[in-house]
């Protein structure tokens, strides 16, 4: 990520009749550095899902390129360790931490019920 710190924040409505997660929570709006981007939806693991999860078994850390099995195009893929941090019942963040542990994170996922 060499054009400097990615900051996702995903903002969800706080509905006072369910008691769940915030990781939980179905529908989310989506911010990319302070931009609103879109939506976010929890879904399931897929069959196609897990086959990438199965290809990614031995990388620990890295970036890469996946060809596509089924169709044309490839696949993206990240992969690193995160630091969890728990803000509160209403709040989690993820930082991605480099591996030189000098310098801080280049990504953070925000997950905010508000409301």
């Amino acid at each position: 990520m060499r054009l400097g710190l990615v900051r996702i924040a995903l903002e969800c409505e706080k509905r006072p009749s369910k008691k769940i997660s915030v990781l939980e929570e179905p529908i989310w709006t989506l911010y990319c550095n302070g931009r609103k981007s879109g939506y976010a939806v929890k879904r399931e693991l897929g069959e196609e899902d897990l086959m990438v999860m199965q290809h990614l078994y031995a990388v620990s850390m890295g970036a890469g390129v996946l060809p596509a099995e089924n169709q044309d195009g490839e696949l993206t893929y990240l992969r690193a360790n995160f630091q969890r941090i728990i803000g509160s019942k209403d709040s989690e963040t993820y930082y991605m931490m480099n591996s030189d542990m000098n310098s801080g994170p280049e990504l953070s996922v925000f997950f905010i019920r508000i409301g």
